[in-house]
C-alpha cells in the first residue's frame, strides 16, 4: 500500500478501512511522517479478539464455489448478515463485485484464495495491537457495529482514552446499530458519519489539493 500511494504522487491520502484494511491503515498511520491524514477504522481496533480470527479464519480456510451468481449472492446474505439490514440492490452489488468466474464455470469469491493460509493455525489469544495505536497522531474516527465480535466496547472506550491521538482530541468513536462485524458502510447514515469525519466543513472539504481518499475494505469476505 505504500507503494501505491507512492504511484498516486500525492502528499497525503484520507484511509478508510474495514477489518483488515484498518490493520494495514493503522500500520501506515503510526509511521514516522506518516502519509495518511484522517484515518477511519471500520470495526477495527488495538484489540481484536482470538475468537472472532477464528471464526472468519473458518470461514475462509474453505473453498467456496458457486454454480450461478444468484447462489453467491443467497450464501453472502447468510454469511455477511451481521453487515446489517441492505437493501436487494446493495446485496446484488456485493455479490456482483464478490465474484469471478472460475475453471469449470461457475462463481468463486474475488479474492486470492492463499489468504486462508495465514489463519491455517488457530488464534487463541487476542491480537493486541496499543503500540501502533499509541504512535498514531492524525484524526481517527472508530466506527463499531453494535454487536460485532471482534472489536469490543471496552477497546473503543480505551482508544479514546490513551495514544498520541486520543490525547490530542483527534479520536472520535462511533457505534453503529443493527449490525455486527462489519458495518456496510452502504446505508445512507453510515455513509453521511465517514463524510461528515473527512470533510467536517465545506472549506475543509478542499482542504488538500494533493490529497487522495483510499478505502481499503476487508480482502475477504467475513
Amino acid at each position: 500500500m505504500a507503494a501505491l500511494i507512492a504511484r498516486l504522487d500525492v502528499e497525503q491520502v484520507d484511509w478508510i478501512g474495514t477489518s483488515l484494511g484498518g490493520h494495514i491503515g493503522m500500520l501506515l498511520a503510526s509511521q514516522h511522517g506518516s502519509p495518511v491524514a484522517r484515518l477511519v477504522l471500520n470495526d477495527f481496533g488495538a484489540r481484536v479478539s482470538a475468537a472472532a480470527l477464528r471464526r472468519i479464519g473458518g470461514y475462509l480456510s474453505r473453498t467456496w464455489k458457486f454454480s450461478t451468481l444468484a447462489e453467491l449472492e443467497h450464501h453472502l446474505r447468510d454469511g455477511l448478515a451481521p453487515f446489517g439490514q441492505l437493501s436487494e440492490a446493495e446485496w446484488h452489488h456485493l455479490a456482483s463485485h464478490s465474484a469471478v468466474p472460475d475453471e469449470e464455470g461457475g462463481f468463486r469469491f474475488h479474492y486470492d484464495p492463499a489468504i486462508g493460509t495465514r489463519f491455517a493455525i488457530p488464534r487463541w489469544l487476542d491480537v493486541v495491537l496499543w503500540q501502533l495505536w499509541d504512535r498514531i497522531e492524525c484524526p481517527v474516527l472508530v466506527l463499531r457495529g453494535e454487536d460485532s465480535d471482534l472489536v469490543s466496547a471496552d477497546t473503543v472506550a480505551l482508544m479514546l482514552k490513551r495514544g498520541a491521538a486520543a490525547e490530542a482530541g483527534r479520536v472520535k468513536a462511533v457505534e453503529l446499530p443493527g449490525c455486527g462485524h462489519a458495518p456496510a458502510l452502504m446505508a445512507a447514515g453510515q455513509i453521511g458519519v465517514v463524510r461528515d469525519f473527512l470533510f467536517p466543513g465545506k472549506a475543509n472539504g478542499r482542504r488538500r489539493d494533493r490529497t487522495r481518499a483510499v478505502s481499503t475494505p476487508e480482502a475477504s469476505c467475513s
